[in-house]
């Protein structure tokens, strides 16, 4: 798996991705190579909540020529440096005036900042903070941003992959970032990926809905056509981001804080390998915010390692190939899969025996006493589930009582239903 997801990230990281626009789509066909997407075009000025689908944005080229005549924050050599939605100019100008749109960090001197302007009417550069303290400050700039903004389309993309019910299993990432690493590649190449994964399943008790569209304004458009339809039949749902490097494992509580989706995922992450944190619902992150509004509520958490805004290489060009690793990438994949394990296997049991213990021993379920040490955490295992399973708790809260992984009783799951005493 890694190979192949460095291979699609290397196709992915050189376009130049936005909200709207032909990069956003080329990388949509790309991944369709991966995942199924139906994609969806909803054209601009299209009320959406209260929103509205701005004009489509789409760019060529970009460069500031100076005094000396050398070309600096060149698009085609990074896309990072024009203001993402830059609207085209081509004229002259003094630095006094240059100035007023150009964008640096300075306490990150050789790093390119990542700035939009998707909702204003702007343009500008973003350089470097060291190549911009060096810029002469006498002889004329020539700024050039051979851009477009007209009328055109947003386009987002979903999926749905039929289980036996019709309760759904949400996961969405975005598409909208130009070349950043981890606050965009990581996200969908990770659920295209667990896509793969889930569809192996020979079979799936949860309908899975995949949704990729870019932040906000996307899942906006996706909510306002298709929201009331599905929400009664949400049951759990995950927003993929900012999942690709080495850090620990964070989750972000749904605004319910008590829902399914948040106890899968805090239990998986409990009896997992890679540490990890846990934090509450707030304001200030991905998609989970749309998802988690007053009007939807639904019970959707999100999986990340560094979390947007926590990390100096968020938002700029230190947000590289360089800064991810792919095998924690499958690291992630592998524990989003094992989360919607979890889901499958997690129903409320009921032993047919409920007085007094099962006769084990006449099903040839039980070791004798000679085996009792042999088989002795599975038997533990096996009593500790037929003695809770009374129909008013669920899997994840007896295997917690255990101390034990909700995966550990696959086997006895297995066992009790072959001899139908659950």
């Amino acid at each position: 798996m890694k190979q192949e997801l460095e291979k699609y990230f290397d196709r992915l990281w050189p376009i130049c991705r936005s909200i709207t626009g032909n990069g956003l789509r080329e990388s949509f066909h790309i991944l369709q190579e991966l995942i199924p997407l139906q994609l969806e075009e909803i054209p601009s000025g299209t009320p959406v909540f209260d929103w509205e689908i701005p004009d489509e944005w789409n760019i060529n080229d970009a460069y500031i020529l100076a005094p000396d005549g050398s070309r600096i924050c060149e698009f085609r050599k990074n896309n990072l440096h024009v203001v993402n939605y830059s609207m085209p100019i081509d004229r002259e100008m003094e630095y006094d005036e240059l100035v007023k749109y150009i964008y640096t960090l300075p306490k990150q001197p050789d790093t390119i900042p990542y700035i939009t302007s998707y909702y204003k009417r702007n343009w500008g550069f973003c350089m470097p903070h060291a190549l911009f303290s060096k810029l002469p400050q006498k002889g004329k700039y020539k700024v050039h941003i051979d851009s477009s903004l007209q009328k055109g389309s947003l386009t987002y993309g979903h999926l749905v992959l039929p289980g036996e019910t019709d309760e759904e299993i949400l996961f969405s990432t975005y598409l909208c970032h130009p070349s950043m690493a981890n606050n965009e590649l990581s996200g969908p190449l990770a659920l295209a990926f667990l896509y793969k994964e889930l569809a192996k399943l020979p079979k799936r008790k949860y309908t899975y809905r995949f949704v990729v569209a870019p932040e906000t304004i996307g899942v906006i458009a996706y909510l306002a056509k298709y929201g009331t339809a599905i929400g009664k039949k949400i049951r759990a749902g995950y927003v993929l981001t900012c999942c690709g490097n080495e850090a620990p494992f964070v989750y972000k509580r749904s605004k319910q804080g008590i829902s399914i989706a948040d106890k899968a995922a805090e239990h998986v992450l409990r009896y997992g390998s890679t540490p990890f944190s846990i934090i509450d619902f707030a304001i200030g992150g991905s998609d989970e915010r749309q998802y988690c509004s007053p009007g939807f509520n639904w019970p959707v958490g999100s999986l990340t390692r560094s979390m947007y805004r926590t990390y100096p290489e968020y938002h700029t060009s230190l947000d590289n190939k360089s800064f991810i690793s792919f095998e924690a990438l499958e690291k992630t994949i592998e524990t989003y899969f094992n989360i919607a394990r979890a889901l499958e296997m997690n129903e409320r049991y009921t032993n047919k025996i409920p007085y007094c213990e099962p006769q084990l021993g006449k099903r040839n379920m039980y070791p004798g006493e000679a085996g009792w040490i042999k088989a002795g955490d599975h038997l533990y295992n096996l009593l500790h589930f037929l003695s809770f399973a009374d129909g008013s708790i669920d899997l994840i809260d007896i295997s917690e009582k255990r101390s034990k992984s909700i995966f550990d009783f696959e086997a006895v799951i297995r066992e009790c239903k072959d001899k139908g005493l659950i």
